[in-house]
């Protein structure tokens, strides 16, 4: 297969000048947004325990975000080419950092909650993460291990 080569465009603007810039540590709010064309903005700050919004999406929390989007779509697609019906997909994914002088995520854990078509093949949906996992762009970006532990039951509604 030919390799194609892709680009992403996204501005990020600090909004956390309170008024003095960055003149001390506390000085500033974290508060940032993120924004791309024909897109809604996302409203980001840094981790609370780095003085962060907690209301406010954090660049960890975005990582763990895209690392669980990337598989889920990535296992929709091939439960769709191997004829397995997904009627509810919901991941509760968890992420290990490590901060200190150079911070580091150490592994992430998902825990996809799948229903799917009755009749249709479990140990198949179970298997397809595995090739999901090897799919997915961001999973295959990153330095550190991500596990997938699946629960899969099956719906009479499709």
């Amino acid at each position: 297969m030919a390799q194609r080569e892709h680009h992403y465009r996204v501005n990020i603007e600090w909004v956390g000048n309170k008024g003095q810039g960055t003149e001390s540590y506390k000085a500033y709010s974290r508060d940032f947004t993120i924004s791309a064309l024909n897109k809604a903005e996302i409203s980001g700050s840094s981790d609370p325990a780095f003085l962060g919004d907690k209301s406010r999406w954090n660049p960890e929390d975005l990582l763990l975000a895209s690392a669980s989007a990337c598989h889920k779509l990535w296992y929709l697609h091939l439960c769709a080419e191997a004829g397995i019906s997904v009627c509810a997909y919901l991941d509760r994914a968890e992420g290990s950092m490590i901060d200190g002088d150079r911070g580091h995520f150490t592994r992430i854990t998902l825990r996809p909650e799948i229903v799917i078509r009755e009749g249709d093949d479990i140990q198949l949906a179970t298997d397809l993460h595995h090739q999901a996992h090897q799919q997915c762009f961001i999973a295959n970006s990153l330095n550190f291990p991500i596990e997938c532990l699946p629960v899969i039951s099956t719906s009479s509604e499709g």
